[in-house]
């Protein structure tokens, strides 16, 4: 077959550890959805067959902040939930990415009012945008793609 041949006789492949983890990490992105208003039906329909999150290693959606690695925060996000969004990004461990859904997420969206952050990137680092208001599901598996290519190149924070 084809590993074999490359191989040869000796049967062993050297790489760096650093790049088997990145490589570890971008394939099995464990999901904390934040789903907080309207763009949260975008987000689970992106796990539906249809789109199929699962195939690009993302289908685990845990609600536990200790087990998820990238938090995509999908809706419009006040500032009375902001804090919990903040505290619920406080416990995800080391290394962590953030993903906007949204027009509301990533700019307050039509909402200009008091109560509602123009933009969570004013408390939380934002890695990667989704436009759009909703965001089709594909946009979502756009932004895990990107995502994924981003750590594969091994950028961090």
């Amino acid at each position: 077959m084809g590993l074999e041949e490359k191989l040869g006789n000796d049967g062993f492949i050297t790489t760096k550890l650093n790049d088997v983890i990145d490589w570890a990490r971008k394939n099995s992105l464990w999901p904390m959805p934040m789903g907080i208003s309207c763009c949260a039906i975008e987000m689970m329909a992106a796990a539906a067959p249809r789109f199929d999150i699962a195939r690009f290693g993302s289908e685990v959606m845990r609600f536990s902040p200790r087990q998820c690695d990238v938090m995509i925060v999908a809706g419009t996000t006040t500032y009375k939930m902001a804090k919990v969004v903040r505290k619920i990004y406080d416990q995800m461990p080391d290394p962590k990415w953030v993903i906007a859904m949204g027009a509301c997420t990533s700019s307050g969206g039509m909402y200009r009012s008091y109560s509602v952050v123009q933009g969570i990137d004013q408390f939380l680092p934002v890695d990667i945008y989704v436009a759009g208001c909703p965001p089709r599901p594909d946009n979502l598996l756009h932004a895990l793609i990107t995502l994924q290519e981003k750590i594969g190149e091994g950028k961090k924070q």
